[in-house]
């Protein structure tokens, strides 16, 4: 029997992509934010989202967007005013980042939450930011893969030990550490080897911008293991408006091999997106 597709926040406010956010959310702040996310906490939403870009280049915020709240703090925030609903990063560019450094910020994060840290990871895909921060643009899939192997070794464990292609270490402390035995990483992309990464090394996938049919083809060229998931975002929703429609966007989603559902409203105000999540919730469980 096929598991219920499952709701997640795709948090509105901290990531203003051109043409995917409402006006409201301009001027927003963490009060709004708090109010959506203590809404989604109650309604049973499995996780919420915070995405990484250090420093965009001016030339391309046109089409990439150039508001993204930094995930520690922005997750670390809301982790006090939630209690059940999960912190997740959607993503983490991983040749940014020593594991260590991933294994120390987010298993403090971990700790501060009550194991609710969910790592979405990345390769990365602007190269002027790569070139920015110093980081090596060619072979970044291969550093990549070893720091989830890092990763898998380091968070949660007090005195880690590691040794890759790409990165190693032991005799050390890393202190506090995640309070999860086994952190979820969830690998993000919109390529077979993406979802290969995912299969292989992760716990998910969260693709993005690839057509339903085209997703489901994907899917059913790899041997997913048990408890996968599968974060597929909705677009924006109108539950209050068209209703059938939101219940057809789901179906379609399911029918494509989602486990989880990346949900976004379309709003006037936070207020109103609250009511839109309530909405939401009603219709799937109706």
């Amino acid at each position: 029997m096929t598991a219920p597709l499952r709701l997640a926040l795709s948090s509105p406010i901290v990531v203003r992509f051109p043409g995917q956010y409402s006006p409201w959310e301009a001027d927003a702040g963490m009060a709004e934010l708090a109010r959506i996310a203590e809404t989604a906490d109650r309604l049973g939403f499995d996780h919420l989202t915070c995405s990484e870009h250090t420093a965009v280049p001016a030339a391309v915020a046109a089409s990439r967007g150039a508001t993204y709240w930094d995930p520690v703090a922005t997750l670390s925030y809301l982790a006090a005013r939630t209690t059940r609903i999960r912190l997740a990063t959607s993503v983490l560019v991983l040749p940014y980042h020593h594991p260590l450094e991933i294994a120390k910020r987010y298993g403090t994060l971990d700790r501060i939450s009550g194991g609710r840290v969910v790592l979405g990871v990345g390769v990365g895909s602007l190269r002027a930011e790569f070139e920015l921060l110093g980081a090596s643009w060619e072979g970044r899939g291969e550093q990549a893969d070893d720091a989830i192997a890092a990763l898998r070794a380091a968070f949660g464990v007090r005195e880690p030990s590691y040794a890759g292609t790409h990165y190693s270490f032991s005799e050390l402390i890393v202190e506090p550490a995640g309070v999860q035995a086994r952190v979820p990483i969830w690998v993000g992309g919109r390529t077979m080897r993406s979802l290969r990464r995912a299969v292989r090394f992760g716990d998910g996938w969260m693709p993005f911008g690839l057509p339903m049919a085209e997703l489901k083809t994907m899917l059913s060229q790899v041997d997913s293991p048990p408890g996968f998931e599968v974060v597929l975002p909705t677009g924006p929703l109108d539950p209050l408006g068209e209703p059938d429609r939101v219940t057809r966007r789901l179906a379609t989603l399911a029918d494509a091999g989602a486990t989880l559902a990346g949900c976004a409203v379309t709003a006037n105000s936070a207020e109103h997106y609250c009511d839109q999540l309530v909405a939401l919730t009603e219709l799937v469980n109706r």
